[in-house]
């Protein structure tokens, strides 16, 4: 066991004796040592039940035999931060996760660990620690929020952000705006639809590192109680059977993740998240294996934003092993942290509510939810959420309206000087310029509230997994490192083609090298963790991961 670097032998009679003086016995000083990693809070609602799923994880390690150790990390919610500097600290949090659960697990030489998380950064960076320390782990996804509810109608976060615009159009008043964000959000868990944090969730199950049917319980279903106890024993089990992360997280079992994240319409940060799983793991997954899988795996749920569908409604269909079942051809099958594999969960199957996770035969649409686009605009890739987009915006040509910030173009927007059919860019908000790629929800949430149907937004940035509509993030190069996102002026035509995979500048290449000989990228004054982080940061198409 790693844990005999501090507890085995006469030369280790001190590291014992501070073990000790946490009333640890002779008899746990023999068992495994499980570390738990858990992001509890009180300030994201993801977040503040963990400390209940804790205590029956703690209690399914003992039980197994181990001895349970709890830590903390921190979590940031992005619905909290969204829409002011304070988001530019989210995405930098997944590294900080990342590097505190390592420092713990290999200080205290933990012979396994245990990640409870919830929201949008957290979930990925624990991942991230997982592969990188490569000690048996399993993970355990605290759940979703229930739906609200107001006047017959179920309601979520993205209610709220779209009304902020139709308070804007006149179409709202602000104590209606008041009364929605009342009942919008009724308790714990993370928000309602097919986000980032519970599309996160779902890859977590589909690439086997939790439980199966883990990701769509909600928060406050006893299941989750359960899974947590039932984790915390499994923990135990896999020290004895020597199955680590690595084992698990293959290059199979990520692309298993993408034909599920497809197959929903999951979140376009799931394209970043992945790619920095996969790096960790040592996993060669590219862009182009997201537009491969997403030519052969149909999308069969129609998911919030896009689509009607909860969480909730996900899981009362049968959850990510109903999924599995209805894409089976197209799965590998490989082991999972359960010690079944994703066949053996498949045979577990008893009902599927084909309303809500209908067969390959029958999709909403025939191609995958997600796509990699690419073209004289993002030489390296850019990401959108298709299935989120009306057909009729599949294929459009409009004039640019550029801003050099997110808060430049909120203002044109609510200030109504976008016209229909314009292509929105943001630029400077990408990994380096932001810096930390900051979420967008707010002006793709205006836009819906205020009633505009034939506006593109494109970006160096991202999106939250909350936007819908024809929303392009993850634009690479950025334009801080010079990209042609940093060449497009006021009218330039933009060429978006979903079908074809295709975001272009149709501005002439001897113009566009004029342009590039006199840009200097704008360069903001940083200090403390931006700095550092812009310092460090790598693109987006590689998943913007430190150097």
């Amino acid at each position: 066991m790693r844990s005999d670097d501090v507890k085995s032998g006469y030369v280790r009679a001190p590291n014992r004796s501070l073990i000790r003086s946490l009333g640890i016995t002779q008899g746990e000083m023999e068992k495994p040592f499980i570390g738990i990693a858990n992001s509890w809070n009180t300030i994201v609602p993801g977040h503040t039940h963990l400390r209940v799923l804790a205590e029956r994880v703690r209690e399914g390690i003992s039980a197994g035999g181990g001895v349970p150790f709890e830590f903390n990390t921190i979590g940031i919610c992005d619905g909290i931060a969204m829409g002011h500097e304070g988001m530019r600290y989210s995405l930098p949090s997944r590294d900080n996760i990342a590097d505190s659960v390592e420092l713990m697990v290999q200080a205290h030489r933990f012979d396994a660990l245990v990640c409870l998380c919830t929201c949008d950064k957290i979930v990925p960076g624990m991942l991230m620690a997982a592969a990188r320390c490569n000690i048996p782990a399993i993970v355990i996804t605290g759940g979703n929020m229930l739906p609200g509810y107001k006047d017959g109608c179920e309601l979520s976060l993205i209610d709220v952000f779209e009304g902020v615009g139709k308070v804007a159009a006149g179409k709202m008043t602000e104590e209606e705006l008041t009364e929605l964000e009342s009942c919008a959000m009724p308790g714990c868990g993370s928000c309602q639809g097919l986000y980032t944090a519970n599309t996160m969730a779902c890859m977590t199950e589909a690439m086997g590192m939790s439980l199966p049917g883990c990701a769509a319980i909600p928060a406050v279903e006893s299941a989750k109680l359960r899974i947590a106890y039932e984790s915390g024993v499994r923990s135990v089990e896999l020290v004895q059977e020597d199955i680590r992360p690595r084992d698990i997280i293959t290059l199979e079992s990520m692309k298993n993740a993408v034909r599920v994240d497809v197959a929903l319409g999951g979140s376009t940060n799931t394209v970043l998240h992945l790619m920095a799983i996969a790096k960790e793991a040592g996993v060669s997954l590219s862009l182009d294996d997201f537009n491969k899988i997403s030519d052969e795996v149909p999308h069969i749920c129609s998911m919030q934003p896009g689509g009607p569908h909860s969480m909730q409604a996900l899981y009362r269909a049968g959850g990510i092993p109903a999924v599995f079942s209805q894409i089976k051809g197209y799965l590998s099958d490989v082991g999972t942290v359960s010690g079944k594999s994703v066949y053996d969960i498949v045979k577990t199957v008893r009902s599927i509510d084909e309303s809500v996770i209908r067969s390959p035969q029958d999709p909403f649409h025939a191609g995958g939810g997600l796509r990699i686009l690419k073209g004289t605009l993002a030489p390296d890739g850019a990401v959108i959420k298709s299935a989120a987009v009306n057909e009729s915006m599949w294929v459009h040509k409009g004039p640019a309206r550029v801003f050099d910030g997110e808060k430049e173009a909120m203002d044109a927007i609510m200030a109504r000087s976008i016209n229909e059919d314009d292509v929105i860019i943001i630029r400077y908000e990408g990994p380096k310029g932001g810096p930390g790629m900051p979420e967008m929800l707010s002006p793709t949430s205006a836009l819906m509230g205020l009633g505009y149907t034939r506006v593109a937004l494109v970006t160096d940035g991202r999106f939250s997994g909350g936007t819908r509509g024809p929303c392009i993030g993850h634009v690479a190069p950025e334009a801080a490192k010079g990209g042609p996102i940093g060449l497009v002026r006021e009218g330039d035509l933009i060429d978006i083609n979903l079908f074809e995979r295709r975001l272009d500048l149709d501005v002439e290449p001897d113009i566009l090298d004029e342009r590039r000989k006199k840009l200097i990228p704008k360069e903001k004054e940083l200090s403390g963790v931006l700095a550092r982080y812009a310092r460090l940061v790598g693109q987006a198409d590689s998943g913007a991961v430190s150097k």
